[in-house]
């Protein structure tokens, strides 16, 4: 799918003079529309949203998850996440984006020629809000979008309300799906660049994104049951093709933004040593995508770089470290912007049966996540992979779990944070520490909240600061408890 990036324009109207009777008549452009239909919104969203985290996953997360290293410039590499360079502030791209899907539900639930809206809005609602809370902890949320009511200093809701409350993120899957599945209207979904406006599809996301958030509340509720019933009926994203993505182009303005940065930016990222070492001992050759060989030395081969470099102190040549693949640059064309993938749902499920939590086959459903990651990221699958090497399932007494949220975290290269996100829930794969800490030797359990909240919220910053002892990237989220 190639997409026509579209720029939404906000227009102030400034009125002076005194007041008339014919106040609103007199300063009303007949010509100029007063307020954005949801097809744009949503296009918006599900554009602006993937586009701008992918390359924020990519230049932030994807060095707290440890797949890339950083070279120079390097503070959030060290762990100094409250001084970001090139990336890692995911908080305005997420609210942003969660403001304008509350738009377009409140549009939904009170225009009923928008009705069709109302099911997306609420995934996309509960998908925001994760991100959010994954990322920070407690996060301003119920009280978030009530600009238009006044409230510009919204409370923050704790993270286990974020989840299970009314209103919450499993709440409003659910009312996603009922409220799609009864829909009987015939006004299609517009602005839909996902699914073409297909909402079999829509609910096939919301069932994988419950998967998913049940299992990131697992440590804390049992959600054995609702899993279960997801998992018999089967209505879930199963195949690659029914994917929650879209393809980025070849050029701009749809293109992947990293094909783009200046050369010094981009040779700024290179292998991290954590993935080098598990890749190598995988024989996986996924490594000939996500990253280039060496420059240094005639035999192509492949090194990684120990995250948390002190550039100050530390001589790097990149030439010696492989850089980022040819998909994250001259052919990203082939390179998708995933929301939620049939590999993803296979893992998540698979670890839910090696856990207990469903009755399945743990090894088939891993199997198949394995298969369709290889295909995602469209390198043949060799014959002995899942049967003759260390990744075929238990071998020589492999922890299954430890084996399915490995190949998770390689999959979810081109989404930043999930690695880092799943390693804080998990422990898997075991992670290094960093060469230089600013953190004293620890991996951050979450990102803290940026310097505007402590400004612009400062009542309600301080008591959430107050709850993560004074705001520590050290200080677990709920569902990591």
């Amino acid at each position: 799918m190639k997409l026509t990036k579209y720029i939404l324009l906000a227009v102030a109207l400034l009125s002076l003079g005194a007041c008339t009777s014919q106040f609103e008549e007199i300063n009303t452009n007949p010509n100029a529309p007063i307020d954005v239909q949801p097809s744009l919104l949503l296009r918006q969203v599900l554009w602006d949203y993937a586009e701008q985290m992918s390359f924020e996953g990519f230049v932030a997360g994807n060095l707290l998850s440890q797949h890339f290293a950083e070279v120079d410039f390097n503070l959030f590499d060290r762990h100094s996440l409250t001084e970001p360079q090139f990336g890692g502030n995911p908080w305005p791209i997420i609210y942003v984006n969660l403001r304008d899907t509350e738009l377009i539900l409140d549009r939904a639930r009170n225009n009923p020629a928008a009705a069709v809206y109302e099911g997306p809005a609420l995934v996309m609602k509960a998908y925001l809000a994760a991100a959010a809370t994954d990322i920070f902890g407690d996060v301003p949320y119920s009280d978030a979008l009530k600009g238009k009511e006044g409230n510009v200093a919204p409370a923050y809701d704790s993270q286990e309300d974020i989840y299970l409350a009314e209103g919450g993120i499993l709440d409003n899957l659910e009312q996603a799906v009922a409220v799609m599945e009864a829909y009987q209207g015939a006004i299609p979904l517009e602005g839909d660049i996902i699914f073409d406006g297909d909402l079999n599809a829509w609910v096939r996301m919301a069932n994988s994104l419950r998967i998913k958030y049940l299992m990131r509340i697992s440590n804390r509720v049992d959600v054995g049951a609702d899993l279960q019933a997801i998992f018999d009926e089967g209505n879930f994203i199963q195949e690659n093709a029914d994917n929650a993505a879209f393809d980025f182009s070849s050029t701009p303005p749809n293109n992947y933004r990293l094909a783009t940065a200046r050369v010094g930016d981009f040779v700024n990222f290179v292998m991290s040593e954590t993935i080098e070492e598990i890749m190598l001992e995988l024989e996986d050759p996924r490594i000939n995508v996500f990253f280039r060989p060496t420059e240094s030395g005639n035999a192509p081969e492949y090194q990684g770089l120990l995250n948390g470099q002190d550039a100050s102190q530390t001589s790097i040549t990149v030439a010696d470290y492989s850089l980022p693949g040819t998909i994250f640059r001259e052919t990203s064309s082939d390179l998708d912007a995933n929301y939620i993938t049939a590999w993803e749902t296979h893992f998540f499920l698979a670890e839910a049966a090696a856990r207990g939590l469903i009755n399945a086959d743990e090894q088939s459903l891993y199997e198949q996540g394995v298969e369709q990651a290889f295909a995602y990221w469209q390198t043949e699958l060799p014959a002995t992979y899942l049967t003759d090497s260390p990744a075929a399932f238990g071998a020589n007494g492999a922890d299954p779990v430890e084996q399915i949220l490995t190949q998770k975290w390689l999959a979810s290269i081109v989404n930043g944070y999930e690695g880092w996100i799943e390693w804080r829930r998990t422990g898997f794969p075991a992670l290094k520490t960093i060469a230089a800490s600013l953190n004293n030797d620890l991996i951050p359990r979450r990102m803290p909240y940026p310097t505007d909240e402590q400004a612009l919220n400062a009542a309600n910053f301080d008591l959430a600061a107050a709850a993560t002892d004074g705001n520590s990237v050290n200080a677990a989220v709920w569902w990591d408890r």
